[in-house]
């Protein structure tokens, strides 16, 4: 006489075969399915900034909305953001907190971005040699338009709003 033993859980499915003991224990799909997702989570968390001086200096926080055309002069405007003699010509300076970062491509004409990288999030961290720059995945953004100049980075980094008035200038 021969005795075949049944399995303590089916392997190939979630509901028990006919005649086989169920223990209640997750299914392979389920326990697979539940890693997966875990993994994406660690995934997506490493693309994310840190605010501990660690590591990467990303902006966390979005730009808002975002208009068009930058506007300049003109009184009104928020929160002060810089003087117009802190921004280098050719330069930028990246604004974390307010997820700005404000450029003068030519004497006197300032611009403002959204500081969130358009590939994957990430804060750029810099702007230096005509560019503004992500570390991130390597993207670099032109400083006269936004336009993406290298790295993944699929489209523009949006215009932001700020105001100059006199030498201070204003976000929005």
């Amino acid at each position: 006489m021969t005795v075949t033993q049944q399995p303590q859980h089916p392997v190939e499915s979630a509901e028990p075969e006919a005649g086989a003991q169920w223990c209640g224990c997750p299914s392979r799909r389920t326990v697979v399915s539940a890693v997966g997702v875990a993994g994406l989570a660690v995934a997506l968390t490493a693309c994310g900034g840190s605010d501990d001086g660690g590591g990467s200096d990303e902006a966390q926080e979005p730009a808002g909305e975002a208009s068009d055309q930058p506007t300049e002069g003109g009184g009104g405007g928020g929160e002060e953001l810089a003087k117009t003699a802190d921004i280098p010509e050719g330069g930028g300076t990246v604004f974390k907190d307010q997820g700005v970062v404000v450029v003068q491509p030519t004497a006197g004409d300032f611009k403002a971005y959204s500081s969130k990288c358009t590939h994957a999030g990430c804060g750029v961290k810099d702007v230096s040699g005509g560019t503004i720059n992500c570390v991130c995945h390597g993207s670099k953004f032109s400083i006269e338009d936004g336009s993406v100049k290298g790295g993944p980075a699929p489209k523009p980094l949006p215009a932001a709003q700020i105001t100059v008035d006199g030498d201070s200038i204003k976000l929005g």
